[in-house]
């Protein structure tokens, strides 16, 4: 009888359900106040410049409140413009923020203010783009989205051409903000490199709450040539998937940076050869990285293939943490000038890296690379067991090792990257 009572509450909510058409910021916030779930705010067509938009409100998971445009992806913000959004159950669509203006802060958060936070939330079919002619009008650091409270979602977007300082999407964890988000089908454009930190595509936590557990997924997104700065992805947090994603020529890495049992597959790195591309850098404890594909990637030191870092003893929160328990598992790696590094040395923190990995466990992977050097070794590899692995290529790089089959060219099955056009807003051309 529960389940009946559902099936009919649904259309009873959407045939009462209304649409606000809005011209301007006042009566968009005046409609949000009596919105009620299933009614959509409908944004008029045209420039929205400098319009600071809060959309509050509490819709619910079979009735949310749609903050929307007319027609998908002609409501454009420009200038000082920004979203702000809190309550639960909110969906904002089909918008377009144009060459961002940093002075205003970061274009759109799931918050409100500190006290008013966003949950079970979405922004879908939006875009976030900065011009070549509109870079560089400002050093300010801001971030484009930061996603604050719980169980929100970041799908269908697209996010290209930021030139300014700090990251581009940030998770924020603490209080209230207890993570749980999903950002899944979206492309990610070009990033030039920054030159210094604070160039990441996306940080999922920080350094003060990086042993808090997030819960986040990050899952078929396309990232292209995001060169920020050498981590694409920054993980700072606790429990977090990275799944199904593709990164083309991306001078950077997806990197664990801090925080402990994240697991990274089934993601493709395809770096046709480009200057610097990476893949995965691994930091911390019990970290699962399996069936990954990595394709003629050219970086070395912290963007190499697959890097395993040495530890710092007492390491502070902003430090180098041992690594511990790492699976290696699985994964394929093609032509890639420096296919695993093990024990590198972080830089910029106090005292001298100095703890190896241990416990770790590199099984039933596949390395071709006729003129590489497939393993780099600056420590002693007893905290290492190698099982049914098969490595080719010029040199081994250490001791011909029980669990490594050497010589042989490996079977491999090529991947290709995800299409464009299939995590892109659906408006866009």
């Amino acid at each position: 009888m529960r389940y009946l009572t559902a099936f009919f509450l649904l259309p009873s909510l959407l045939l009462h359900a209304k649409d606000f058409p809005v011209e301007d910021v006042v009566s968009l916030e005046s409609a949000a106040k009596i919105a009620s779930p299933g009614d959509r705010i409908v944004l008029r067509e045209g420039v929205w410049k400098d319009a600071v938009v809060k959309f509050q409100g509490k819709g619910t998971a079979q009735a949310p409140i749609t903050l929307c445009a007319a027609i998908p992806g002609k409501t454009i913000f420009t200038g000082a413009s920004a979203l702000r959004m809190a309550g639960e159950y909110l969906i904002a669509e089909g918008l377009w923020f144009k060459d961002p203006d940093s002075s205003i802060g970061d274009s759109i958060e799931f918050r409100v203010d500190s006290k008013h936070v966003a949950t079970h939330c979405r922004l879908t079919n939006c875009a976030i783009t900065m011009s070549p002619e509109a870079a560089n009008k400002t050093d300010k650091e801001s971030r484009w989205i930061g996603l604050y409270g719980s169980h929100n979602l970041v799908d269908r977007c697209l996010v290209e051409g930021k030139v300014t300082k700090g990251t581009t999407l940030v998770v924020w964890l603490g209080g209230e903000n207890t993570g749980h988000h999903i950002i899944e089908n979206n492309y990610f454009g070009p990033r030039e490199k920054l030159g210094k930190n604070g160039g990441e595509t996306i940080r999922v936590g920080d350094s003060k709450t990086s042993m808090e557990t997030a819960s986040c997924i990050v899952r078929q997104n396309l990232f292209v040539r995001c060169d920020g700065e050498a981590e694409c992805i920054s993980n700072k947090s606790c429990g977090n998937l990275y799944q199904g994603n593709s990164f083309v020529e991306v001078s950077g890495t997806l990197t664990l940076r801090h925080g402990n049992g994240c697991i990274v597959e089934k993601n493709g790195f395809f770096g046709h050869g480009a200057k610097g591309t990476g893949g995965i850098r691994i930091i911390g404890e019990d970290h699962i990285v399996r069936e990954n594909y990595l394709e003629s990637l050219t970086g070395d030191e912290t963007r190499c293939g697959i890097t395993l870092m040495m530890g710092l003893p007492n390491s502070p929160a902003n430090g180098y943490f041992q690594v511990k328990r790492a699976r290696v598992e699985n994964n394929t790696l093609v032509n890639c000038k420096h296919p695993i590094l093990i024990a590198l040395e972080g830089d910029k923190v106090p005292g001298k890296p100095s703890l190896p990995p241990i416990e770790c466990v590199i099984i039933g992977n596949k390395i071709h690379g006729a003129e590489t050097q497939v393993v780099e070794a600056r420590c002693d590899l007893a905290g290492i067991r190698w099982e049914a692995n098969h490595f080719h290529g010029k040199a081994l790089g250490i001791p011909e090792t029980e669990g490594i089959a050497w010589g042989k060219e490996p079977d491999i099955q090529r991947l290709k990257a995800l299409d464009r056009k299939a995590v892109q807003p659906s408006w866009w051309e």
